[in-house]
């Protein structure tokens, strides 16, 4: 069993800082689960592009609003706290935050915890 509480998390390894969000990965690839779960603030005011080619991600939005694009579909969206989406396509979007945006994240394949965005957007697989 694994017990693990955000408290713990903060300011170790596995609280990792980016220019528009920081992601507290509670669960990683070498927890054995088979996925990764992550809190993530995405900050106010900022516009993250994403593309999560090498994995499938569900978001569950507990705090905040943004403006989600999809940019392979052509759709827009708005975000709030209560509602999820899930890249089941791996699709390029764009994260507009209205308000501070938090959410928890899950990654299949799991991420190992070092993982920061690529110049396309993407995680890489790392092991």
């Amino acid at each position: 069993m694994i017990v693990r509480s955000l408290e713990n998390v903060l300011g170790t390894e596995r609280d990792v800082q980016a220019e528009t969000w920081s992601s507290r990965r509670l669960l990683l690839k070498n927890d054995g689960m088979g996925f990764s779960l992550h809190d993530t603030v995405l900050h106010e005011g900022t516009v993250t592009r994403m593309w999560y080619k090498n994995h499938v991600e569900a978001v569950y939005c507990i705090e905040g609003e943004a403006v989600l694009e999809d940019l392979t579909n052509n759709k827009t969206y708005t975000i709030k706290a209560g509602d999820m989406y899930a890249l089941s396509g791996n699709e390029q979007h764009i994260l507009t935050v209205k308000q501070r945006f938090r959410c928890v994240c899950v990654f299949n394949p799991p991420c190992t915890g070092r993982e920061v965005h690529d110049e396309e957007g993407a995680y890489p697989i790392l092991d």
